[in-house]
């Protein structure tokens, strides 16, 4: 393997990767910051090879079959100093792993299931609803204005590599994403909502709505058809958390398409 050894704050490669750690620059250059083994191994066996791959001496030893495999697509392997790689690592404590690859552009699935997120600000609940979505067989998630940015280090250590697996598209208005979904009927998990959530027929093309309280208004008037659909909890409980509430959804509809 080719290696090329980073010993100065001021190569360029190491200065574009830090670039990336804000979000318009990620939006400009369509490549995001991928950390740790799990994220980029995950990246990779779904077909997303990194351009640059930043790792420490002491990784280097640890991770050897990993960087043969991402030096065989083409990476560029880039040894870096401890002190160095601090300044492009943005978790705790890291495992002296980075690759920069692009982000990814996938199709929408058929399978006539669809998560519309509008108001999710948390890049936790974020990478976890992408991810339930994932393993619910969704075809798609689409973000609405506002929603928190997507490729964010904690929505992707969140996602766990949903976000190599499943579209991920981002709606200008609630006009654009109907567009998308022709055919679908629209459902808004709401603690008020009449219909129980198991009551819902998910066997056809539908699209389930997820937002924060203070979206509820704003939500109903953009989707005047959205019908409201309701988890039963015990008594004295008033909401769950958004990514709880879409997951317990979620594999509702895939045990109905199953």
């Amino acid at each position: 393997m080719r290696i090329t050894h980073i010993s100065s704050a001021a190569n360029p490669r190491l200065k574009f990767a830090k670039s990336l750690q804000k979000r318009r620059n990620r939006r400009r250059q369509q490549q995001i910051l991928l950390e740790g083994e799990r994220l980029i191994a995950d990246s990779m066996s779904a077909g997303f090879f990194p351009a640059l791959f930043f790792f420490t001496p002491d990784a280097e030893r640890r991770h050897a079959r990993l960087l043969e495999q991402a030096a065989s697509s083409g990476a560029q392997l880039l040894r870096i100093e401890p002190e160095l790689f601090a300044q492009i690592s943005q978790t705790i404590t890291p495992q002296g792993l980075i690759a920069v690859t692009d982000m990814p552009q996938l199709p929408s699935g058929r399978q006539g299931l669809a998560l519309l997120l509008d108001g999710v600000r948390d890049p936790g609940n974020l990478g976890t609803l992408l991810r339930s979505a994932a393993a619910a067989d969704a075809d798609q998630v689409i973000l609405m204005p506002g929603v928190t940015d997507p490729w964010s280090p904690k929505a992707l250590r969140s996602g766990m590599g949903a976000h190599f697996r499943i579209a991920l598209r981002e709606a200008k208005s609630a006009a654009q994403a109907r567009s998308w979904l022709p055919d679908h009927a629209f459902y808004f998990a709401d603690a008020r909502g009449d219909l129980l959530y198991t009551a819902a027929d998910w066997t056809r093309p539908s699209a389930l709505i997820l937002g924060g309280e203070t979206e509820r208004a704003g939500i109903i008037d953009d989707w005047p058809d959205v019908v409201a659909i309701a988890i039963p909890m015990a008594r004295g409980v008033e909401s769950l958390n958004v990514a709880i509430a879409g997951g317990v959804i979620l594999f509702e509809a895939a045990r109905q398409r199953s």
